[in-house]
């Protein structure tokens, strides 16, 4: 069951593929084991990007690490979940070695790794990763080569999304329809892409006055499209996956706590979890969201720009039989930046650049809530990280704990998205879920 790397014991996986199917062995053998071995509390944690079921599962041992010294009474379980995602490779994850973590490609071209893993993660569409790498390597200097590039990507990603597949890429909508798709695939790709290139010239921190490659905003176009992909994909892996398997969960193992812990896209899936637990359903008692790559107007039941419409997830924390804590840190340039490039819809492309600037480029409209936390939701409570480890945490609602203080760490162009790995951390987890508190 755990693997020997694996830090803590018991130790199981649940994996899903894209459409939300569970490996249903694995979800027998978890549902089973958790009842005959008494868990109370079970830890769930939802990767973001990642490449490969190894990175997960490293990535889980070492979050996991520290949590029976933190609760040395408890029967805690924990589940690692592995969905199909990816990640660049020329991001470097803080605290990981170069095995996980490679060395960063000169940009734009597409390095192996990186090529690997678009097929991995859209089979059957390798003639259109080729393309596009072609055009990376080439750097043509017309534009109609752009917008080659920006039809290329759009067909890779599948934009376009048939029936309910619409609401699970949404962040808000209005009168239960899904809103706008990203503007990213409906303005000129060159301009797009001039935008990219100008917000990464910035991130690193580019001087003097030569203009930005708009083919390093080629780059990026790709890498946000994909996540895009991504974005979609977690919340059919939540709504039809996850949420399904704890609904199971708690009619095997009545007695279990269930705590969802997500970084990323991966707080999306454990958030649209939220939405697919049958009705009743009451065993997951606390969530917490580690730099949450998603709206942070997702909970809103109404939208401060838009009184008809509201967040995609609106009223789902008062799902949860305790807190909804989501971790967000200002340092965060993959959220703070290229979230809102990438997420802003078709109706708010024009003039951008110039009436925002790329430091608050429609953050406000269209942020993430790593970055800046839960937005619009009445009550929300917000605490600076040493407040929340002192506790005690709200025992309901949604809670902002600013992490600033320990999630700091990496360059460009996602500074500290990945910086999850403290004991801090953890320990917030473990205060939002009670997980020290004696079993009744």
């Amino acid at each position: 069951m755990a693997e020997p790397a694996m830090s803590v014991t018991p130790y199981w996986e649940l994996t899903f593929d894209a459409d939300g199917d569970v490996d249903r062995a694995e979800r027998d053998r978890l549902t089973a084991e958790v009842a005959a071995r008494q868990v109370r509390d079970l830890v769930v944690f939802a990767h973001g990007w990642n490449s490969d079921r190894s990175g997960a599962t490293r990535l889980y041992s070492r979050f996991f690490a520290p949590f029976p010294g933190l609760a040395p009474g408890a029967r805690i379980g924990y589940v690692g979940v592995i969905w199909p995602s990816m990640r660049f490779s020329d991001e470097p994850i803080p605290d990981f070695p170069r095995s996980v973590a490679a060395e960063p490609a000169r940009r734009p071209a597409l390095d192996k790794d990186t090529r690997h893993a678009l097929l991995e993660s859209f089979p059957g569409r390798a003639p259109i990763v080729e393309q596009l790498a072609r055009l990376l390597e080439q750097q043509p200097g017309q534009e109609a080569e752009l917008a080659e590039f920006g039809r290329l990507v759009r067909l890779l990603v599948e934009v376009v999304a048939p029936g309910p597949q619409a609401l699970f890429a949404a962040d808000t909508v209005a009168e239960g329809v899904p809103q706008d798709e990203p503007a990213m695939f409906t303005r000129p790709a060159a301009e797009v892409c001039a935008e990219f290139a100008a917000a990464l010239a910035q991130a690193e921190g580019a001087e003097g006055f030569s203009l930005p490659n708009p083919w390093d905003g080629a780059h990026e176009l790709l890498r946000q499209a994909t996540y895009y992909a991504m974005k979609r994909r977690a919340g059919t892996v939540g709504e039809r996956g996850l949420g399904r398997v704890v609904g199971q969960l708690a009619a095997a193992a009545p007695g279990v706590r269930v705590h969802l812990v997500g970084h990323s896209f991966g707080g999306r899936l454990v958030s649209f979890a939220l939405r697919g637990l049958p009705e009743g359903v009451r065993t997951v008692a606390s969530v917490t969201l580690l730099q949450g790559a998603f709206s942070h107007y997702a909970f809103a039941s109404r939208l401060p720009y838009d009184p008809r419409a509201g967040g995609v997830l609106q009223g789902q924390q008062h799902r949860v039989d305790g807190p909804l804590v989501c971790c967000h840190s200002r340092h965060d340039t993959a959220l703070g930046t290229f979230y809102p490039l990438a997420s802003r819809m078709a109706g708010d492309a024009q003039g951008a650049v110039e009436e925002f600037g790329l430091g608050q480029l429609l953050g406000a409209k269209w942020g993430a809530m790593g970055h800046d936390g839960v937005q619009a939701v009445p009550g929300t409570r917000a605490m600076t990280l040493a407040e929340a480890l002192r506790g005690p945490l709200p025992t309901s609602g949604c809670v902002n704990v600013d992490a600033s203080a320990v999630v700091c760490r990496g360059g460009p162009p996602a500074g500290a998205h990945g910086d999850i790995l403290h004991p801090e951390l953890a320990r917030v987890v473990v205060a939002a879920g009670r997980i020290d508190r004696p079993a009744a």
